[in-house]
C-alpha cells in the first residue's frame, strides 16, 4: 500500500494554518506542526473567552451600578429590588451606563424606585 502525500491540496491548507498563525512567536508561525497546535489552541482560548467576557462584563456592570447606588443611599440589592417593584424595565448594561456617563438621570431612576418601594 502507498502513502498519500496530498500534492497541491496539502501545500494549500500547509498555507492557510500558517497564514493564519502569522503573528504568533517563535516556530509557532514557521513550522507546520507548531502552527498547527498554536491554531487549534489558540480557537479553543478564543471560544472559552467570548463566554467569559459575557460573564467579566455583567460583573462590571454590577460594579457600577453598585457604586451609583450607595451614592444615593442604597445597596445593589435594594436598588434592583426596588426597580422591580416600580416595574422599572432597565437592563445591568444600561443602568451601568447611566451611573457611569448620566449620574442626574440615574439619581432620578433611583428617586423613582425609591418612591415606588
Amino acid at each position: 500500500m502507498a502513502r498519500v502525500k496530498g500534492g497541491p491540496h496539502g501545500h494549500l491548507r500547509h498555507k492557510k494554518v500558517l497564514k493564519y498563525t502569522k503573528g504568533q512567536f517563535g516556530s509557532r508561525h514557521l513550522l507546520i506542526r507548531r502552527a498547527n497546535e498554536a491554531r487549534l489552541k489558540s480557537m479553543w482560548y478564543s471560544t472559552r473567552d467570548r463566554k467569559n467576557r459575557k460573564r467579566d462584563l455583567r460583573r462590571l456592570w454590577i460594579t457600577r451600578i453598585n457604586a451609583g447606588a450607595r451614592q444615593n443611599g442604597l445597596s445593589y440589592s435594594q436598588l434592583i429590588f426596588a426597580l422591580r417593584k416600580s416595574n422599572i424595565l432597565l437592563n445591568r448594561k444600561m443602568l451601568a451606563d447611566l451611573a457611569a456617563r448620566e449620574p442626574k438621570a440615574f439619581t432620578a431612576i433611583v428617586e423613582k424606585a425609591k418612591a415606588a418601594k
